[in-house]
């Protein structure tokens, strides 16, 4: 399935129910953004932790995804425009909670609130390969996106640029990048240049059932 649509903000129009602005001047929501028929769609938690609150660009004006981004330049996932925005290429950025909180986080029924937009959001992209960016966006994409368990704290250390098997998607957890130290981008620049190189896509042929030659592949 490709999604056919030119917005890269907000590609599916969500309407979360957000009851203050980010900032004076900025937008209503940190809405996904990028490519509505990318393969890699990277998770952030909430424009309080990863930015974006003026811009309305996920992983933005924050230490965290200054450092995000280079990677993203770096294996070719994301690009500069001629009008200084970000183009993404085959990637999407969305946040758990795109809402921007009135405190420093957001509360349990905030997130339960947004949970389903963001899942639909998720769905509507079905990208190959999922990129939770710290732990919180993690744990929820390994609870509910992978028959791993996720425990109730994660060694993001360790998970960090590893490659677990989901259901349909691979996924790629990330340390969250204000925590990074030694070669943790190194790390993640190699786990996403292989598999740019290689085959990451989740599909299985069907074709045999068919009565022709032609491929059937399908999630």
């Amino acid at each position: 399935m490709e999604n056919v649509t030119d917005r890269t903000s907000n590609p599916f129009g969500m309407q979360p129910p957000c009851d203050r602005p980010c900032s004076s001047n900025g937008p209503e929501a940190v809405f996904g953004f990028g490519d509505a028929n990318a393969d890699f769609h990277v998770i952030g938690d909430h424009p309080g932790v990863h930015g974006g609150a003026a811009t309305g660009v996920p992983f933005t004006d924050s230490t965290a995804g200054r450092r995000l981004q280079t990677v993203l330049r770096e294996v070719g996932l994301l690009a500069d425009a001629d009008d200084g925005t970000l183009d993404p290429s085959n990637a999407f950025l969305s946040y758990l909670h795109m809402c921007c909180p009135a405190g420093e986080s957001p509360s349990e029924d905030d997130y339960a609130q947004l949970e389903p937009f963001f899942d639909a959001e998720l769905r509507a992209i079905a990208a190959h390969v999922l990129v939770p960016v710290g732990e919180r966006a993690t744990r929820h994409v390994l609870q509910n996106y992978s028959a791993r368990p996720a425990r109730s704290t994660l060694d993001m250390r360790d998970l960090h640029a590893d490659e677990v098997r989901g259901s349909g998607f691979l996924i790629v957890p990330v340390r969250d990048p204000a925590e990074w130290t030694d070669t943790d981008d190194e790390r993640l620049v190699a786990r996403l240049q292989a598999m740019l190189a290689g085959d990451y896509r989740q599909t299985t042929d069907l074709s045999r059932f068919l009565a022709d030659d032609e491929l059937y592949m399908v999630r």
